[in-house]
């Protein structure tokens, strides 16, 4: 199994790959190489797409105090959207706290403990 977290207790290479490819299926403006690497110039989710993201994810949205919480202590536009680096901000938090309910969630989202995806069951 890889690392999701560095030495130094941040995000690894490997998982922000991952974590990529992820918001890049939820994000504004619309990704048009979700596998690319590349997210388009000042990605964001927006409500919608924290919906969207959390089903996926957990099955259901999430609660408007959890999308304020979110919202309130991550990186966010202007206009209060969640950032790439917000999002990657939630990450590092969940795997410090619970590693595996973060590797639930890429199992979720078609990866494996290698963090190849694998495609959704």
């Amino acid at each position: 199994m890889v690392s999701l977290l560095d030495d130094d207790g941040a995000i690894s290479e490997s998982f922000e790959n991952c974590l990529k490819h992820i918001f890049a299926k939820y994000c504004i403006p619309e990704s048009m190489s979700p596998f690319s690497g590349e997210l388009p110039l000042n990605a964001y989710l927006d409500s919608a797409g924290l919906d969207s993201w959390a089903s996926d994810t957990n099955g259901e949205p999430f609660s408007e105090d959890t999308k304020e919480e979110i919202l309130q202590f991550m990186d966010v536009t202007d206009e209060g959207n969640l950032t790439f680096k917000g999002f990657l901000q939630v990450y590092q938090l969940q795997t410090e706290n619970d590693e595996e309910e973060t590797w639930r969630d890429l199992s979720k989202h078609g990866y494996d403990r290698s963090l190849m995806f694998i495609g959704k069951d």
